[in-house]
This record gives structure tokens, sequence and C-alpha cells, in this order.
């Protein structure tokens, strides 16, 4: 195990030297300062202001003026996408003559896509034409992935602050963000995969003849390409339906680690801006530690459980030997390529981050192994979470860490100068309990109604309860990653069309919980930034309760375990733990 120890703690040694060098660019970048892009993409960047009819410098706008510019920008390409689906027979490159799938599929993908999530109920492959993968996924990969860094820089200018009610410009936001960030790391990503073996064509697909005698059908496109903004927005949707295991997504130990170290850098990064944005880089360091020690535990739990199996596994002597020599590691369903530790590093960063690509099974992890993507969730996307959703939906929590420290002394609680009053305490406290309020109606609805439990596979075991739950959890919380068992398969067709109406149910009650996960959040996070915005910044005192030291650190810790701990640790028990603590193979 030493050797895979050594593995997770060089992956993050690396991940920590860039956070000084890229957060502080994406400060200047934030903030409209000229960069060394700028003169390359500077007239890009006026020409689309002229496009817009934007005046960026003259047009602050208020909170209530942001969300409606966001949300009409998310509408429009919700409409966009949808229609690129739903017209798939009419699109060019073309090779297999994919037809669109039916409406409700449809309705599931946009709403996912558009939410920075990437849940699929398709295998890519089988499903989507080259043009519709690029023209409507990979370009939602970037817009999405936008949105989500412009609240936090909206919600990071309500911190900064001084007086006003101006949160900047939704649409300079975007477009520095896409020119600035993500179109340039997405590019030198994708070069560098596809110089590793990933694929990036338009070929049509490949048969190919078996020893066996028979035939196999391999697909080919533009994966490269479509894999690096996967990855560095935080989107995590497979071109394949295996995703990252499959070796033309992710063909080489190499290549995992570039792909962990795209996810990462970005969500990772960004609490060195908001340290230099909001003047103070102690506070974005403190942020950062705690993210940085619920990632390590949960990925130090999951390598400890996988390389020793479970009882159920032991007593049908499906223990094996791990890569590292070790016997009684669980490979089963994972790439040999990989290894335990990778595979486990990579299960946990791809929660952690509300990323959702896999390189490994879920559903084929032990029990307790498989609870760290379910505590990663169930923390509510704040383990450095999606780009700009994890990092403002930890500021809430420190918000509210603030409020809980300032009563148990007897002070008005400060943060960053600024007093938090009723208002903005409500807020906070509906923009942290709405996701896991919308994850608990809709897994118990599903579970509960005949039209969801007809998608369980493993029916009503630890193991199915464990799919709804998993589902849910994923959807709401823009993850995208599924434990495989609970499907939108249409079933066959029976009395009264109930297989139609199964992944009707699924599919649409997916697509809404994807839709409130995401949008519900960023209009309470916009709200707190307008609502922090005005307010005047108080000095200092002795009485002032710190936020960039270790005690303030532990204490963020214990709000965000209590928070995820009372909302899902009974429903975890019911699931992933019964099953790794059972000699039954489910």
């Amino acid at each position: 195990m030493v050797q895979g120890y050594v593995q997770i703690a060089i992956f993050f040694a690396v991940v920590l030297a860039v956070v000084k060098p890229l957060g502080i660019y994406m400060a200047k970048v934030f903030r409209g300062e000229r960069v060394f892009l700028t003169p390359v993409l500077g007239p890009v960047e006026r020409g689309a202001y002229k496009v817009l009819r934007v005046r960026p410098e003259e047009e602050g706008q208020d909170w209530k003026q942001y969300a409606k510019s966001l949300i009409v920008f998310s509408l429009l390409f919700w409409v966009l996408l949808y229609l690129i689906l739903r017209t798939q027979g009419l699109d060019p490159w073309n090779p297999r003559g994919f037809h669109s799938a039916p409406w409700d599929v449809t309705f599931n993908t946009v709403s996912s896509f558009v939410t920075n999530t990437n849940w699929q109920y398709y295998g890519g492959e089988v499903t989507l034409s080259y043009f519709a993968q690029m023209a409507g996924l990979a370009v939602q990969n970037f817009v999405s992935a936008a949105v989500g860094i412009a609240v936090l820089v909206a919600l990071i200018r309500g911190l900064a602050a001084r007086s006003g009610r101006s949160l900047g410009n939704f649409w300079q936001d975007v477009v520095r963000i896409l020119l600035y960030v993500l179109v340039p790391i997405a590019v030198v990503g994708a070069l560098v995969l596809a110089s590793q073996g990933v694929i990036e064509n338009l070929s049509g697909y490949t048969v190919i003849h078996t020893l066996s005698g028979g035939t196999q059908v391999l697909g080919q496109g533009p994966v490269a390409s479509q894999e690096a903004i996967k990855l560095l927005g935080t989107n995590g949707g497979g071109f394949f339906n295996v995703n990252s295991a499959f070796p033309f997504e992710n063909p080489s130990g190499f290549t995992n680690v570039v792909e962990m170290f795209l996810i990462l850098i970005i969500p990772a990064s960004l609490t060195y801006t908001y340290g230099r944005m909001i003047g103070s880089q102690r506070q974005g360091w403190a942020i950062f530690a705690a993210m940085a020690v619920l990632l390590i535990a949960g990925t130090v739990v999951a390598y400890v459980a996988e390389q020793h199996g479970t009882p159920a596994q032991h007593l049908a002597g499906l223990h094996t030997h791990a890569m590292d020599g070790s016997t009684g590691g669980n490979m089963e369903g994972k790439e040999q390529r990989f290894g335990i530790a990778s595979s486990a590093l990579f299960t946990a960063v791809t929660t952690a981050t509300s990323t959702g690509a896999v390189n490994n099974a879920f559903e084929s992890l032990t029990g307790i192994g498989g609870a760290v993507p379910f505590s990663n969730l169930g923390f509510s996307e704040v383990i450095f979470g999606g780009v700009g959703s994890g990092l403002y939906s930890m500021l809430l929590y420190a918000i509210l860490a603030v409020f809980i420290g300032g009563l148990m002394v007897g002070r008005t609680p400060e943060y960053l100068g600024k007093k938090i009053g009723a208002r903005e305490i409500k807020l906070v406290a509906l923009g942290v309990l709405v996701t896991p309020l919308t994850v608990l109606l809709s897994a118990g609805l599903a579970a509960a109604a005949p039209a969801g439990t007809r998608s369980l596979y493993a029916g009503f075991t630890p193991q199915g309860f464990s799919e709804t739950l998993y589902a849910y959890l994923s959807q709401a919380n823009n993850n995208g990653s599924a434990w495989a068992g609970y499907t939108g398969f249409l079933q066959p067709h029976g009395p009264g069309n109930v297989g139609a109406y199964g992944i009707s149910f699924t599919d649409l009650l997916g697509g809404l919980v994807l839709i409130a996960g995401r949008f519900l959040p960023i209009l309470f996070v916009l709200a707190v930034a307008g609502a922090l915005a005005g307010k005047k910044v108080s000095p200092a005192g002795l009485g002032t309760m710190r936020t960039d030291n270790p005690t303030f650190v532990f204490l963020l810790l214990g709000i965000v375990v209590l928070v995820g701990a009372l909302t899902f640790f009974p429903a975890i028990l019911l699931g992933p733990v019964v099953q790794g603590l059972s000699t039954r193979l489910f």
C-alpha cells in the first residue's frame, strides 16, 4: 500500500504547486486586467461585446439583474441544445445515421448538460452523432462551466464590496471566463490527451474481427477535445458509455493522472483567487485547507476499503492480488492499467468536485469504499466542488459557521468585516438546505412510486436502495456519476404500456431535480451577494472572530460534516454501510 500512498501524495503535491499561479491569473481575468493572452484575445473579446450589445464598464448589474441575465442565457442554451438533439437525423457528421432519442430522454439530457451535470441515460457511441457531441454537448460543457464561475465571481465581489449594489456584469464575466480561462486550458489539455492516444477524428466506426470469428464495432469520433473540457469544467459526461474507463478516452496511467489534474486545478486554484480578490490570502488558504482535509480523508478511506475487500468477497473467494502486491484487494470493476490506488483517487476526486467522470464501476466498490462517493455528494458539493459552484457553496457554509460561532460567544456575527443579519442567514440557510431537501424528496418519491422502482436492477436490497439514493444525490448535486443499476432503461411493454411510463417518470423527475439542484442554490447565492454588497465594512476588534486560522477551519469542517451527517447519514447506513458489513453478495 505504500506505493499507492506515494502516488496519491505526489498527485496532491502537483495540484498544490499550480494553485497559486493559476489563482493569480484568474484573479486578473475576473478583475478585467491585462494578461498575457490579451494581445491575441482582446479583439475577440471586444467583438463579443459588440455582438451582445454590452458595455460592461458602464453597465454594472445588481443581483436581480445578474440572475435574470444568467437565467436567460441558460434558457437560450437549453432550447438550442434541445433542438440539436431532437433534429439529430438531419445532422452532418452522423456516420451511423442515428435518429433522435425519445423526447423524455432528450429532456433529461438537455437539463443535465445545461446544469453542468452530464448525467446520462444513454450510451454516447450508440446514440449521438458527432455533430450533436461537438455542437451540442461540448459547447454546453464550456458555457455551463462559465456560468458556475461567474456566480462565484459575483459572490466574491459582494463580499469584497465596500458599498453599492453592483456585482459586475454577467455577460462580461462569461465572455472573459470562456476566452481567457476555459478555452486556452482546454486546448492545451486536448493536445496532451491526443498525443497520448485519446482519439480525435471524424471517421466512420471501425468493424474488427475477433479471434472467435465474430465481429465488433469500435466507435470513433472527436473525443480528445470533448474529454478535456468535460474534466476541466467538472462536467463529466462520457463520449463513450463507460466514460474514462474506456481506452479511447483514458488509455494509460499517465492520461489518468492528467485527467484528474484537469478536474482539480480550477476548483482548487479558485480558493487562491478568492483570497486575492478580497485582499486576504489567509482567507483563501483557510477555505482550501478545509476542502483538502475532506478530500484527502475520503481518498484514504476509499483506498483502504478497496485494498481490503468485504467479508462477502472473502467468503466467496473473490479476494484478489492488488497492483502493489498485497492480497485482498478489490479489483472488480477496475482497470488493471490504473490499479486500486489510482481508481480510489479518481473516485474521490470526481465525486468531490461534482465532475462525475469515472474510471471504474462504482457499483463494484466495497460497501465502505462506496460510502465515500455517497459522503462526498452528501456534503453538497463543497469539497472543491464544481468550477465556481464548489467554492460558492463552501462560502455559504463559512457564513453559517460564523453565525453559529457568534451565537456561541454572544456576539453579532461578522464575515470579512460585514455583519451577518437575519436576512442574510435566512438566505444562507435556504441555499445550504435546498439541495439536500431536493435529494430526499425525490429519492423518497422514486422509492415509493411503482414507476420509480422499475428502474431498480437490484430490487429492494441495500444495493437497490443505494442505486436510488445515489441517482438523485448525483443529479441534485450536479455530479453525473451513477450507481449503474439505476437506469432509465425502457422495460418491455406490458399491460398499459408500463415500460414507457417507467422511463418517462425517471427521466422527467431526474430532469426537474437537475434544474432545481443547479439554479435554486444559484439564486440564493446571488441574493446573499446582493445583500452583502451594500453593507459597510466594520473594523476588526478584540472580540472579532477570526476566519483565517486553524480554529475556524476546524469549526467550518464541523459544520459541513454535521449538516451532511444529519441529512444523509441514516440513509447511507441503510445502503452502502449495511452492504459493506454484510456477508451476503447483493
